[in-house]
């Protein structure tokens, strides 16, 4: 017998015996994205790709008194059948090298999030009158940043929190102790503080601070800044009453290249809320102050996989070169008649003009990152699975002569019966939800809740995310 084939026998048996011997990961129905290798065994011809959203039109221009050039720290989310949009107010006067008035926290909403009203909340005065949209005047209006809380415990007068930078406001404290103060509203636009002393002290606050409710987890996260050796860098603190927090601990990423990162835009994914996505913007001191927002994934909203290229690059339109003048908003937002795409947003012209501007882009759902492969075809191994459903469905994109099949296998690699790539029906074209058929067979009930492997053998396509149903 051929040494060589008795070697290739030998490393086959080998490998199918490490494969039977793996842990298999349990998904059940949660849609899976390839945001990061989490699932994935081996890749041939093929690579995880970062997809960049799509610029679309501006939405909001801070043209009035009590905005300006220096606008900053966007916040966004639906809120039943409307779209809530919170900033800080503000503008620098480029030759007096000062600022021109306070810094107020505004208020926006829009029924489509494309086209936003500044309604007149007669709240605070601003030169003498009420009729404007600032929604919060006074301790924390530097980076206020709120979130509709999803705690099914929240009580009504809470049902809206917020995170905001500040010092100590008992006049006593001689410390002036700094940090971060939490704050809640019944409706989104009334507000008061939780407490008159910060809640979390640990860390550097000169950024978009935010924190929501873990619904998997059960428990509320905060992200904010710190300095990391020099560096600019995010920590996570967890609560279960948003008043008493946990130590902060450093983000982990997998990349060992140290940057500078400034607001962090972290979030859980509705769609696949077991993961974590972020949109930080990378800061580059050296090159004018400039700003970028890079992408990374999480599944334990700690350990981080960070990808290096800009999601937004300077040359998308228009005024994004300047200094801190692209970043990304905290907000991802699926708008109506859009079930193809999410929407997020991002800054334009910071200090350049009389005013800011928050331009839209989009991307299509799910498409933060695809495996993608070339003409020459390519194929995608998962770890070993447990599913629940009965139903594999794709969401994914060829071109024109492009085609995915999969095969569905025993831990050692044997396809099984019926379900191998060549009984598959080749998928082309262009789907967010397709069901994938192997001959006259969907139905996959009888391999529900035991361990397999899934193959994708892909050409001149992109995989973007799959799920059993």
């Amino acid at each position: 017998m051929n040494p060589f084939t008795v070697l290739s026998a030998s490393f086959a048996m080998l490998w199918a015996i490490t494969a039977t011997a793996i842990e298999p990961i349990t998904i059940g129905e949660q849609r899976q994205l390839f945001v990061d290798n989490f699932l994935i065994d081996r890749m041939d011809n093929a690579q995880i790709q970062v997809e960049r959203p799509q610029a679309r039109e501006v939405v909001l221009v801070t043209d009035q008194p009590w905005e300006g050039n220096t606008c900053a720290y966007y916040t966004l989310f639906q809120d039943g059948d409307k779209y809530r949009m919170y900033y800080r107010g503000s503008h620098w006067d480029e030759v007096s090298k000062r600022a021109t008035h306070r810094e107020v926290v505004c208020y926006a909403e829009s029924v489509d999030g494309v086209t936003w009203i500044k309604p007149p909340l007669g709240l605070y005065e601003f030169e003498g009158s009420k009729e404007n949209n600032i929604v919060w005047d006074g301790v924390g209006s530097h980076n206020f940043t709120p979130f509709k809380d999803t705690n099914p415990n929240c009580k009504p007068q809470a049902r809206y929190k917020a995170l905001a930078r500040g010092r100590s406001l008992n006049k006593n404290d001689t410390s002036s102790k700094h940090g971060l103060f939490a704050f809640r509203s019944p409706d989104g636009i009334h507000w008061e503080l939780m407490h008159d002393e910060p809640v979390i002290t640990e860390g550097a606050f000169d950024s978009q601070n935010l924190a929501f409710y873990d619904q998997v987890a059960g428990v509320y996260r905060d992200y904010h800044r710190w300095f990391n050796k020099g560096k600019r860098d995010i920590m996570q603190a967890q609560s279960t009453d948003f008043l008493t927090w946990t130590k902060p601990v450093p983000l982990k990423y997998t990349e060992t290249a140290r940057e500078h990162l400034y607001t962090n835009a972290i979030r859980q994914y509705e769609r696949a809320p077991q993961i974590f996505l972020g949109f930080p913007t990378r800061y580059l001191p050296n090159q004018g102050q400039r700003v970028e927002p890079v992408f990374m994934s999480s599944r334990d909203g700690l350990h981080f996989q960070r990808w290096s290229d800009a999601l937004i690059p300077e040359d998308a339109p228009a005024d994004r070169n300047g200094n801190r003048s692209n970043y990304m908003a905290w907000g991802l937002l699926q708008l109506p008649g859009q079930k193809r795409e999410l929407s997020v947003y991002a800054t334009e012209a910071y200090y350049t003009g009389p005013n800011s501007r928050l331009r839209r882009f989009a991307y299509r759902l799910d498409g933060f990152a695809s495996v993608t492969s070339d003409n020459r075809g390519g194929n995608l191994l998962t770890k070993p699975l447990v599913f629940t459903g009965d139903q594999l469905e794709i969401n994914y994109q060829t071109s024109s002569t492009g085609s995915i099949r999969v095969e569905l296998q025993e831990l050692d690699g044997t396809p099984i019966k019926g379900l191998a790539s060549s009984d598959c029906q080749p998928v082309s074209g262009d789907s967010t939800a397709h069901q994938v058929q192997w001959g006259v067979r969907t139905n996959l009930q009888a391999l529900a809740e035991k361990p397999i492997r899934i193959m994708f053998e892909m050409e001149d396509a992109n995989l973007y995310s799959f799920r059993f149903r």
